[in-house]
């Protein structure tokens, strides 16, 4: 796995939503992500380290059309050809900003499922602020988005779609249920790290939402299971290893789906 802000195309820098009930859903969040002796977020919803990686915003008019979910931002080459090769391939634009130049710097996309995206301009390393990674520095753990995660009926179409989207490369994870085997895929950035997943909605993976889950370690899962359903969510699916919660894919108040995991 990569941590956010990792610099170059395929990169995750950050991820945001535009929510009714604005207020409610930050303190849902403050509450659930903030937790543990030593916290990944601050109750303002920086991460530790005070970098703004996840954002909510007010679902004011300018936002009233994007979906309720939760949409990475993903560096890519060219913004505009990104964009381009969306709607080629039967996905859909929502929103395509310009400088005065006419120059692309950012798009909203819908891939051809209905899962909501951002891309940006990859990111010289030199302006990124470094976030730590908890699987190769413990001490220098940080609140991150560790993972991303999609789940659709025709994960071969999406490992196709994404790839020539935005430029990352697959490989396959083999996999079995009641059916038979099967393969899932990771995807990977331009510098070969793993960033994201795309699941066929069969299996462990059965009944997961066809939104990019953004993957969001936090200092004690049990503690913020517990204040998922205290602030009003709801917890879909949790996986344990050794007796403890290893895995989470929870619901906020107002709908919108991600995936916790420790820190």
């Amino acid at each position: 796995m990569t941590a956010s802000n990792a610099p170059g195309v395929g990169g995750v820098l950050s991820a945001d939503i535009a929510v009714p009930e604005h207020k409610r859903v930050v303190e849902f969040y403050s509450r659930v992500l903030s937790t543990g002796e030593d916290p990944l977020w601050r109750h303002d919803l920086m991460n530790n380290l005070g970098t703004p990686i996840i954002g909510v915003g007010e679902r004011g008019e300018a936002y009233a059309d994007l979906p309720l979910q939760w949409m990475p931002h993903i560096q890519v080459s060219d913004v505009a050809a990104s964009a381009g090769r969306v709607l080629k391939e039967g996905g859909d634009e929502l929103m395509h900003h310009k400088d005065e130049r006419g120059q692309s710097q950012w798009a909203v996309l819908l891939d051809p499922n209905g899962a909501a995206f951002g891309v940006i301009p990859a990111v010289p390393s030199d302006v990124v602020p470094q976030t730590g990674d908890s699987s190769s520095d413990p001490a220098g753990s940080a609140g991150r988005i560790s993972w991303l995660d999609l789940t659709v009926p025709d994960a071969v179409t999406m490992r196709d779609f994404y790839q020539e989207v935005v430029g990352w490369s697959g490989r396959d994870v083999e996999m079995e249920d009641a059916g038979g085997r099967y393969a899932d895929y990771v995807l990977c950035a331009e510098d070969g790290s793993a960033v994201a997943g795309v699941c066929h909605a069969r299996g462990v993976n059965r009944g997961l939402p066809p939104v990019w889950l953004i993957c969001i370690p936090v200092g004690d899962l049990a503690e913020s299971l517990r204040h998922v359903r205290e602030e009003g969510g709801e917890i879909i699916q949790s996986r344990e290893s050794d007796g403890e919660p290893a895995y989470a894919v929870v619901r906020d108040p107002v709908g919108a789906c991600l995936a916790l995991v420790p820190g």
